[in-house]
């Protein structure tokens, strides 16, 4: 599924300093919000430490220039350079400043990309956002992916997972230009995608033809093929829908709610209610996080073209097949949290993202948590997800 090979990530030792950075930083986060830290202590406590551990040498303006000028006489916090030349912006606000300014952010994404920058990076020193100056579209839409290391605001990742996640702007793999494969895989991928609704949910004649003379039936009719294009790649249901599992809204599922989905009453087709949309989900989000689930919504309706039921519930996206949820899916800023239909304790070879949530409470159906931040662990994702499906459709 990915075309982008994943970050080598370093040697224990020198991921062990950001690791122990981290972990520093979250001991004495309360202590330093309650003195309403200013931007320049802010980058000495938390922004320079951090830099530092992945690889920069913020003593070496050859490495990291302090209040880079850029185009129009105006100056970032840092430029991060590779051969003296600059490969990564960093603007550092206050601690407590929020980042969802939208002159701030359109800002330092003006200041990169007119200094043809491709990365720039917005923080606080607790949360960092990254962008991608070069594409071409509104500012807030160029945010690749954003981390956090307060605890609070985490979305349950590890210190191991968040520090993995801020390794993608180390000195090592900014030289290896893991970032900028990275992002034109996300940003095409997603041009792409849009592209192809298009076309396919509006098909042309000319592919109307090409998928008759494929499929060598002369009884094909455009209007039909046309139809069933639409349908086979939206993943609409049948006029009779199945009926499946449902989630009690707004509560997590824990051991007593998990027993079974409360029954539909009535006879006839399901309606879909209407109060939750794809956008009460996907607003707001990072492209990275758009298109994993974009990956995962595409997997999840092939595994049986026109036949999953796919609703949108208060906290997640569930995949059902018959009465059988077989994928639950709740996307967050950092990734996404896919619940499935497996047990733990059965699987020969735990991906290291994944955990038992059979006695934790949780939005989703099943008792496998997967924690997907990445292209690499969706690609390890898509066979439990399949499993999952087969385990009940069998």
């Amino acid at each position: 599924m990915s075309s982008v090979e994943s970050p080598t990530y370093p040697p224990v030792n020198t991921m062990d300093k950001l690791v122990k950075s981290i972990e520093h930083i979250r001991v004495n986060l309360d202590g330093w919000r309650k003195r309403s830290l200013k931007e320049t202590p802010t980058r000495t406590i938390v922004v320079d430490p951090l830099l530092e551990a992945l690889g920069w040498d913020v003593r070496d303006p050859d490495e990291v220039e302090l209040e880079y000028p850029t185009v129009g006489g105006k100056s970032v916090d840092y430029a991060l350079k590779i051969n003296r030349k600059a490969v990564l912006l960093v603007e550092a606000k206050p601690l407590d400043a929020g980042l969802k300014d939208v002159k701030a952010v359109a800002q330092v994404v003006a200041y990169a990309a007119n200094d043809g920058i491709a990365w720039c990076v917005l923080t606080n020193g607790v949360h960092w956002q990254v962008y991608r100056s070069i594409e071409e579209c509104p500012a807030p839409d160029k945010l690749m992916y954003e981390v956090s290391i307060d605890p609070r605001d985490s979305e349950g990742l590890t210190v191991q997972q968040t520090a993995e996640q801020l390794w993608r702007l180390s000195r090592e793999e900014m030289a290896k230009g893991t970032l900028d494969a990275l992002g034109e895989q996300t940003f095409t991928d997603g041009k792409v995608r849009k592209a192809l609704d298009r076309i396919m949910i509006d098909a042309p004649r000319s592919l109307l033809n090409a998928v008759k003379a494929a499929a060598g039936d002369a009884s094909l009719r455009p209007r039909k093929i046309k139809e069933s294009l639409a349908r086979i790649w939206t993943g609409a249901t049948p006029l009779v829908e199945p009926q499946a599992e449902r989630v009690e809204v707004g509560k997590p599922r824990g051991r007593k709610d998990r027993r079974r989905g409360a029954a539909r009453t009535g006879r006839g087709p399901r309606r879909a209610k209407a109060e939750y949309d794809e956008q009460r989900h996907t607003r707001g989000k990072p492209k990275e996080v758009l298109e994993l689930y974009r990956s995962i919504d595409r997997l999840c309706l092939s595994l049986k073209p026109g036949d999953i039921d796919k609703r949108y519930l208060a906290k997640c996206v569930s995949y059902s097949y018959g009465r059988h949820i077989f994928c639950s899916v709740h996307l967050l800023k950092g990734g996404l949290r896919v619940w499935l239909k497996l047990k733990y304790s059965r699987l020969e070879s735990a991906p290291s993202f994944a955990r038992d949530v059979s006695n934790i409470g949780h939005w989703g159906v099943g008792d496998l948590e997967l924690a997907v931040t990445s292209v690499s662990q969706l690609d390890e994702s898509s066979p439990l997800i399949r499993e999952s499906f087969d385990a009940g459709a069998a």
